[in-house]
């Protein structure tokens, strides 16, 4: 069993665990094979990460997409100022929020460089 998250998927993952949405309605039952399509539907419910069957699966696969490597550090971190301001009334820990803040500091970030 690995947690793995969205962006990291490949069709054909079998599911080791329910996934369901922040409320707790299941989206996809275990033992089911991920296709494109599910990746879109986990993408609208908000989940960002499912366990699928596989321990290799956690070697080979990081848990969270990596921030850009040619990205300066400096900028990233001016970058994530700018978007904890932005995003000052919103839950950090929501997964859909903590998902739209990586992106868009990445951008932020990539535009600036």
């Amino acid at each position: 069993m690995a947690v793995v998250h969205i962006d990291n998927l490949t069709p054909g993952m079998v599911l080791s665990r329910n996934v369901c949405d922040r409320s707790g309605r299941m989206l996809l039952p275990a033992g089911a094979e991920l296709t494109e399509k599910h990746f879109s539907i986990f993408r609208m419910w908000g989940v960002l990460e499912v366990e699928v069957v596989g321990e290799a699966v956690a070697e080979d696969v990081e848990t969270s997409p990596p921030l850009s490597q040619e990205i300066d550090p400096e900028l990233l971190a001016e970058a994530r100022a700018e978007m904890e301001r932005l995003f000052i009334y919103n839950d950090p820990e929501h997964p859909a929020i903590k998902e739209l803040m990586r992106i868009c500091t990445e951008r932020r970030a990539s535009r600036a460089a």
